[in-house]
């Protein structure tokens, strides 16, 4: 398994998701990123794991997941394939 981002210092601090990835601070409200999180307890707010390739966060008491290139606000689009000739 590749490694997709480097991901550091997750915490949850006065209702928003706080952390460094790839060297990125980031501070998101957690009602922007899903309702579910808004509306969690702070038991269900503070279990989550960070995916070891950084790939992401998941809340396993609440089955939610965040991108982390979501937060980095990364788009990807889909490869065209070149026509033969």
């Amino acid at each position: 398994m590749g490694s997709y981002h480097k991901v550091e210092n997750v915490r949850i601090e006065k209702g928003l998701l706080c952390l460094v990835a790839d060297g990125v601070v980031i501070r998101k409200p957690l009602s922007e990123l899903s309702v579910s999180l808004a509306e969690a307890t702070r038991e269900e707010v503070i279990a989550f794991e960070v995916s070891p390739s950084g790939y992401g966060i998941h809340w396993p008491l609440l089955d939610e997941d965040v991108s982390i290139d979501g937060l980095l606000g990364l788009v990807h689009a889909p490869q065209h394939r070149q026509k033969s000739a």
